[in-house]
């Protein structure tokens, strides 16, 4: 968070993907946010991976997932496909992929590891 903060290192189109990221629980598609001028795709990707380090599209995957886990954790009651769909995902299998692909493990499997009592507590008080 602080690389994502740093006005000096940040170019204004990075900092604006950031924000459109950010503001939307990463769901906002790179398309979209570049509408203006869709021509400046390549360049946004270019900037994104120097000054970040990961694609635009990748941090908007890393902040639905985010989303999602905070909902996990403070809601345990409620289902994968509810918690899916609250975050945008297309579906509950999309949402199980990515969460794989993140963390090793299932949602599920998740939940009943021992070692994320302190990850709920993590999110609890967000």
């Amino acid at each position: 968070m602080n690389k994502l903060n740093a006005q000096t290192t940040l170019d204004n189109i990075v900092k604006t993907t950031i924000d459109a990221l950010l503001s939307t629980n990463g769901s906002s598609p790179i398309q979209a946010i570049l509408q203006e001028d869709p021509s400046k795709r390549r360049q946004l990707e270019r900037k994104f991976l120097k000054q970040i380090g990961i694609s635009p599209k990748q941090l908007g995957r890393v902040i639905r997932l985010q989303t999602a886990l905070k909902m996990l954790l403070s809601q345990p009651s409620e289902t994968l496909t509810h918690i899916a769909y609250e975050s945008e995902y297309y579906d509950q299998a999309h949402f199980i992929k990515d969460f794989k692909e993140f963390t090793g493990t299932s949602p599920k499997e998740f939940l009943t590891d021992a070692q994320t009592t302190l990850s709920a507590l993590f999110y609890a008080h967000e």
